[in-house]
């Protein structure tokens, strides 16, 4: 096939709409889905009832056929999308975005009838997660519905949304201390923020749903004996995991490292605020040891924001 002419924007030419499309579909790379993390999601109708709403958002709708390139269209409002009650079997509908031009499906004419629309595709697979092959749509929800159902609930919605082109944010942080910080536990070996020098206020992304942290304080000193200790990361409210450290009994020093790593959900309140950042350390005092950071222990974090629906 030869290039399609004239390459966009030239002034003078007159260009296809597929080469609009094409352009669409390079600045998306390629992606469908939604804009934003809450773009176009769907919810039962204010009042429940045999339908659900569609809220506001964008999207982008790439073409089921080679060199069809990408659609965008977006929402205003809820729309309503009727869905029809169940009889004596249960039924799962999958409600899309679609885009049917008809250059490439369908009939519909672009100057009377709407070519964005949401579709229901009834009857699917209770495993169902994509619209059809050779559809051009995005999939928005699956609604499994109960025999003789004629009310839609939340529980019966399936979120089924993915960002095209979903943000995301790494920074990494470091800090040493300046002098000695000693740490030799607590009874109850529960959790506290040390070392002290390993915090940093940290801006949330207001589009952030998901943090991956991971945390080393390397090089930190074991004075007096064996520890038994769990090291994890807290942001603003948020915790991750703990990793166990165990030396075994030991008479000398020693320098090791303390590392924990997680994936954790962002809290709605948290996003767009700052938020502390601190190393925490579980260590019983009834352990010998002491734990020493100074000023060749270096706290390392590596903090991953990205987005998500929601």
């Amino acid at each position: 096939m030869a290039l399609i002419q004239p390459p966009m924007m030239v002034h003078g030419g007159a260009h296809p709409a597929r080469a609009m499309r094409m352009m669409i579909r390079d600045l998306a790379r390629g992606s469908s889905g939604v804009t934003e993390g809450n773009d176009l999601r769907v919810s039962p109708l204010s009042t429940p009832g045999a339908g659900v709403r569609v809220g506001d958002g964008s999207a982008v709708v790439r073409g089921a056929s080679w060199a069809q390139g990408s659609y965008t269209q977006y929402n205003v409002g809820d729309a309503i999308v009727p869905i029809a009650p169940t009889g004596a079997a249960a039924r799962s509908d999958l409600v899309t975005l679609r885009v049917e031009d008809p250059e490439y499906e369908g009939t519909r004419d672009p100057l009377t009838q709407d070519i964005g629309y949401f579709h229901v595709v009834s009857g699917v697979s209770p495993r169902t997660f994509d619209p059809p092959a050779g559809m051009t749509a995005i999939p928005l929800a699956r609604i499994d519905i109960p025999s003789n159902t004629a009310t839609i609930t939340s529980a019966m919605i399936t979120d089924l949304r993915s960002i095209a082109n979903p943000r995301k944010e790494r920074t990494l942080y470091t800090a040493s201390p300046a002098g000695d910080q000693d740490w030799a536990g607590n009874p109850a070996g529960t959790f506290v923020a040390w070392p002290p020098a390993a915090r940093w206020n940290i801006a949330v992304p207001s589009w952030a749903t998901t943090a991956r942290i991971v945390l080393n304080i390397a090089g930190v000193q074991v004075l007096q004996g064996g520890i038994w200790a769990h090291s994890a990361w807290k942001l603003g409210t948020v915790q991750g995991q703990s990793v166990t450290s165990d030396t075994g009994k030991t008479d000398g020093s020693e320098r090791i490292h303390l590392i924990s790593a997680d994936t954790r959900s962002i809290p709605a309140a948290m996003r767009g605020t700052v938020q502390p950042l601190t190393a925490m350390i579980a260590l019983d005092s009834d352990q010998a040891g002491v734990l020493q950071a100074d000023v060749v222990t270096t706290a390392i974090c590596d903090v991953d924001f990205s987005e998500g629906v929601v």
